[in-house]
């Protein structure tokens, strides 16, 4: 069945001797229905982003935004900051000695190797002089454009708490991730597409699934929307079996009548009036999505710029470029997963058995389609008011994960310290802030806490992160808790 705009046609309820036949009606059921609930969860308007009536938050932006809208890179398992944004020369000199310190270190899995070198070679970049590793070539050309941050600190070494904290700010599930947050304060710049979409790994999801993009305890509008890596982006959005003009126009009839008649009994009902918008949204998303995720316009340059006519790149290619468009057309907050679910063999940059193989072919499947997402948006003005996020939800040790007298091959998590990087508007390119050890093991100088990057990514959107909030359980909920301070030193 086909959604056309429902203004022009007449909504008033069928004659009795035009209502649908039972088959038809149940062929509807099955494929209607189901297409309609899909869009009240992908589907949302400026007019229901606001606040409930018990809500107080004030409604952002707060004050003059320095962009509009956000792309993040979410790398799954725990990049190693000491083989691509963290160059420490000691662990050259000290390969293979034991990490000088008075107690045994704690990690993950309890195995406390000697130090290794780096396993990718720095260098300075660009006009900057940024140290980054021939982990990321493509990523390195574009140095002048990234704010790196060597500081940050997380209060998980486990992967699914570490992750929702990245997320959420929070360690437990629950809680609403940073895109919903937005969503929810800022609301979406069209009403074709949802505020929030996520385009997963296509190796999978990682792992905990669609919590990663949760609207906890926000409205269900708000939650991440995923669209699939491969195939049609969004499932079952046209049905298998098409149905006759009249049929449809009769389900829809029917609909509004059994829609109104509700009203009439209940009164003001906001998630039912919801409903009732995405029956009339859900044609503008027939059109948009076809629209958007159609890539077969752009230029054989740009596919090639994003890496399309390589076999390792080509899928995480399709994503960067789709995030692009997304944004284009309107879309907030656009997550990209790099990294699938954990297991055996490994799909993410959990790399405790051999950091060198398994970065390199990470790195490989997404340097150059990261790189040319950068080189797309500025060639086309749009980096000035977009953020874009490279983060992952902790780093590795500078030990190996090996036995005490032994220089391992792999790195165990280390939430003491690790890096991410920031590019586009409001931001001092080409800098570095913060820094751990001269062994990369814990940060030592601006250490930066979840919150307050999280505080930071809000004040560029015009948002103050104190203001944007959600009464929950008794309490007025935020993306920061009771913490957060902004990196004013970062800002341009």
């Amino acid at each position: 069945m086909s959604f056309s705009e429902p203004q022009q046609k007449n909504l008033n309820p069928p004659p009795e001797n035009e209502s649908l036949s039972r088959r038809d009606f149940f062929s509807w059921a099955g494929t209607g229905l189901a297409g309609t609930a899909l869009m009240d969860l992908l589907l949302r308007q400026q007019s229901v982003r606001g606040a409930t009536p018990k809500q107080n938050t004030v409604p952002a932006p707060h004050f003059s935004p320095r962009v509009k809208r956000v792309v993040h890179i979410c790398l799954i398992g725990g990049l190693s900051h000491l083989d691509s944004f963290d160059y420490k020369p000691s662990l050259n000199k000290l390969h293979g000695k034991e990490m000088p310190t008075d107690k045994k270190p704690e990690t993950f899995f309890g195995k406390v190797g000697l130090l290794r070198k780096n396993d990718f070679e720095f260098q300075q970049r660009g006009e900057s002089g940024l140290w980054i590793s021939e982990l990321f070539p493509h990523i390195a050309s574009q140095a002048d454009e990234l704010t790196l941050i060597r500081s940050m600190k997380a209060d998980s070494a486990n992967h699914t708490p570490a992750t929702f904290q990245e997320n959420t700010g929070f360690r437990l599930n629950g809680f609403p991730v940073l895109g919903a947050w937005l969503s929810y304060g800022l609301g979406c710049e069209t009403d074709e597409l949802p505020s929030y979409v996520v385009l997963p790994d296509v190796r999978g999801y990682p792992a905990a699934g669609t919590i990663n993009w949760s609207n906890g305890f926000l409205p269900a509008q708000h939650q991440g929307v995923p669209f699939q890596s491969e195939g049609p982006a969004i499932r079952d959005l046209f049905p298998e079996r098409q149905i006759s003009e009249q049929t449809e126009l009769a389900s829809r009839q029917l609909l509004n009548r059994f829609n109104q008649a509700h009203l009439e009994r209940a009164g003001a009902n906001s998630d039912l009036e919801a409903r009732i918008r995405s029956h009339v949204l859900a044609a503008k998303m027939q059109l948009a999505v076809p629209r958007v995720t159609d890539l077969s316009g752009e230029t054989a340059a740009t596919r090639g710029m994003y890496g399309f006519d390589r076999e390792e790149t080509a899928p995480f290619a399709r994503n960067c470029l789709l995030a692009r468009r997304l944004l284009e057309q309107g879309v907030r907050f656009v997550q990209l997963f790099s990294g699938g679910p954990f297991g055996s063999p490994r799909i993410n940059w959990d790399g405790h058995e051999d950091v060198k193989r398994n970065h390199l072919r990470e790195a490989t499947r997404i340097d150059q389609p990261v790189a040319g997402l950068l080189k797309d948006l500025r060639q086309r003005g749009m980096l000035e008011d977009t953020l874009v996020l490279f983060s992952t939800e902790f780093g590795r040790t500078p030990f190996t994960q090996s036995a005490s007298n032994t220089v391992g091959t792999g790195r165990d998590h280390n939430m003491n310290g690790f890096s991410v990087w920031m590019a586009g508007g409001g931001l001092k390119h080409g800098l570095s802030y913060g820094a751990t050890d001269e062994f990369g093991w814990k940060s030592v100088e601006k250490v930066v806490p979840w919150h307050d990057y999280h505080a930071t990514v809000l004040h560029l959107l015009g948002i103050d992160h104190t203001r944007l909030t959600w009464y929950h359980n008794g309490i007025e909920r935020r993306l920061t808790n009771v913490h957060g301070e902004v990196l004013h030193e970062i800002l341009a």
